[in-house]
C-alpha cells in the first residue's frame, strides 16, 4: 500500500507540475498582452500630441489680416415719379451704402445734400420697365455706386444696397 501511496503522490505531482505550467504561461500572455495595449496606447497618444503640438506651431507663424469692420451708411428715403406713358408711377426706395473706411462717413456728411441730389436726379429718369428689370435694378446700384464715388477722397463706397424697393 505504501507503494501505491508513492505513486498516486508522483502522480498528483505530476498533474499539479502541469496545471502550474499551464497556469504560468497563461499569467504570462496576459501580462504580454496588457503591455502590447499599453505600450500601443502611449505610442498613440504621444503621435495624436505630437501631431497636433506641429500643427499648433504651423498655425502660429501665419498672422491672418485682422478682419475689416464692414461700415454702413445709411440714407434718407428717395420718392420719385417714374417716367411712364401709362400714368403716374412712383418709386420708394431706401438705401444703405457699403464704406471700405470709416473715414468716409465723415466725408459723405460733408456732401450729403450733393449725393442726395445726384441720386435724385438718376431716379427720376428711370422708366417703370427699367426698374421692373432685375438687371435694370442692378444698373441702378452701378450708377448710384458711381456717383457715391464721384464725391469720397479718403476712400470709397464698395457696395449699394436697397432695403426698401416700392413701385406704385
Amino acid at each position: 500500500m505504501a507503494a501505491e501511496k508513492d505513486k498516486k503522490d508522483e502522480n498528483e505531482g505530476e498533474d499539479q507540475v502541469p496545471e502550474k505550467k499551464k497556469s504560468s504561461a497563461l499569467k504570462w500572455i496576459i501580462i504580454g498582452v496588457i503591455t502590447v495595449a499599453v505600450l500601443g496606447g502611449g505610442a498613440s497618444a504621444a503621435f495624436l500630441l505630437i501631431k497636433s503640438g506641429a500643427s499648433a506651431d504651423a498655425k502660429k507663424p501665419t498672422e491672418q489680416p485682422k478682419p475689416v469692420a464692414t461700415v454702413f451708411y445709411p440714407l434718407d428715403p428717395y420718392i420719385v415719379n417714374l417716367i411712364d406713358n401709362e400714368g403716374e408711377r412712383y418709386l420708394k426706395v431706401v438705401m444703405q451704402l457699403e464704406l471700405s473706411d470709416p473715414l468716409v462717413v465723415e466725408e459723405l456728411n460733408l456732401v450729403k445734400p450733393k449725393l442726395r441730389d445726384a441720386i435724385l436726379d438718376l431716379l427720376s429718369a428711370k422708366t417703370y420697365k427699367e426698374m421692373m428689370d432685375p438687371l435694370g435694378k442692378q444698373r441702378l446700384r452701378d450708377e448710384i455706386l458711381m456717383r457715391g464715388n464721384m464725391y469720397v477722397t479718403k476712400g470709397k463706397v464698395t457696395k449699394v444696397y436697397f432695403t426698401e424697393f416700392v413701385i406704385q
